[in-house]
């Protein structure tokens, strides 16, 4: 509260500002909450009492000395949830959606050395609604789209990808690694190595050269919005290119940052192009300087970045990387999670969307409710289109519930 005291009565004193701040009781701010809530979807998800409490930091200024190595650390740790050396982050306010526009944005440029030319192709492998609606992002941009459609309930083959690369140049390969809608879990690494081995770089990468037009050179990107910190992806050592997420599951923090993380390779590819992208917003060119300035320990300002989210993250992501278990124990905490979770729904009656278990996602997992359907397989529902109103998605990512369900189920 700010009070003014007067200057005395004929004097030309300036009034003095008294500025009084009461202390602040957060406890009473923050609702506890209630013992019969648990938010068990795929997303979001329950997220622990210190990145609650992280996210309700005061505000501070998104330029401070506070907060930038915050900031940075955040782009550092990223990486290490990857187990890439040397990708670079882009940690912007939006949704997971706003990645699939990060990504293809190059698609309006018109020189040969980018993601994604007008009219050049892309193909989308494709094992659910994700699946579509990246589909039509990459049309948005301009990009001629084939899809690699997997049966309902399973993940396309790897053979089938090889037949397709193999008929077609195409400048990307995208696919949904987890598809929330069907609980597949697609072979990331299996995709990456397809893709390398039969369209293989025939390049040496100059940071001055453009991309000659004979190159053949396909770049790989992930959608890991439900399998980012639940499911293993080794971006370098696999060779994904670019990898799109969001905070609201495995990273376990609040929706409201769109995260992608793109190769060197990539990066380059877009730093070679000549024409600007039609988004002001999402553009690389504006984002790109920020996030080297805040790893490097300084400023540097575009949009204000959520500065309460970043805090979040940040105790998120130190409770991913520096804390027991390992992220690999991590991995297997929610494998052994899922297990039991699959295991009781099948001792209850209850079926698995996916078809297979080897393609199913341990991050989640989508059970199928046949009565609703008055009876029939969820394969035949979902080429009705009628799968999505007698399924439900159980969430098992983040710190959370894998304890819980290895607490309370058998």
């Amino acid at each position: 509260m700010a009070t003014f005291k007067q200057p005395r009565a004929g004097t030309a004193q300036a009034p003095r500002v008294c500025l009084y701040l009461a202390p602040r009781n957060l406890s009473v701010l923050i609702a506890p909450p209630s013992p019969l809530s648990l938010c068990s979807i795929p997303g979001p998800i329950e997220v622990t009492d210190e990145v609650l409490f992280a996210n309700a930091h005061p505000s501070v200024s998104h330029v401070s000395p506070e907060f930038i190595p915050v900031f940075g650390d955040c782009i550092r740790m990223i990486r290490e949830v990857l187990f890439t050396a040397d990708a670079q982050p882009f940690i912007i306010s939006g949704s997971g959606t706003l990645g699939w526009d990060q990504v293809h944005l190059p698609s309006c440029t018109k020189v040969s050395a980018n993601l994604v030319e007008p009219g050049e192709n892309v193909l989308v492998l494709n094992s659910g609604y994700f699946g579509d609606s990246f589909a039509d992002c990459l049309r948005t941009y301009g990009a001629v789209v084939d899809e690699l459609r997997a049966p309902f309930g399973a993940a396309v083959e790897l053979p089938a990808l090889e037949t397709a690369l193999k008929s077609k140049q195409y400048k990307l390969v995208a696919f949904t690694h987890v598809d929330t809608s069907t609980g597949v879990l697609s072979d990331a690494k299996g995709i990456a190595e397809v893709v390398k081995r039969v369209s293989p770089e025939t390049l040496v990468w100059r940071p001055t050269s453009l991309l000659p037009a004979s190159a053949r050179i396909t770049l790989v990107a992930l959608d890991g919005v439900c399998s980012v910190a639940s499911e293993e992806i080794q971006m370098d050592a696999w060779g994904i290119d670019v990898v799109l997420t969001a905070s609201q599951k495995g990273l376990g923090v609040p929706p409201g940052l769109s995260i992608v993380v793109a190769s060197q390779k990539a990066i380059k590819v877009y730093e070679s192009r000549k024409s600007p992208v039609t988004s002001y917003y999402a553009s690389w060119k504006k984002w790109l300087p920020i996030m080297r300035a805040y790893e490097s320990g300084s400023a540097a300002y575009f949009a204000t970045p959520p500065v309460n989210l970043i805090y979040a993250f940040h105790a998120s992501l130190t409770q991913l990387t520096r804390r027991a278990p390992s992220l690999l124990e991590r991995f297997a905490l929610h494998r052994e999670a899922s297990a039991r979770v699959k295991r009781a729904a099948e001792e209850l009656g209850l079926r698995q969307l996916p078809v297979d278990p080897q393609v199913a996602a341990n991050g989640m997992t989508a059970l199928w409710f046949p009565r609703l359907e008055g009876g029939g397989s969820p394969t035949e529902a979902g080429a009705q289109g009628r799968c999505r109103r007698s399924w439900a998605a159980q969430g098992l990512q983040g710190e959370v519930l894998p304890y819980r369900v290895r607490a309370f189920v058998p």
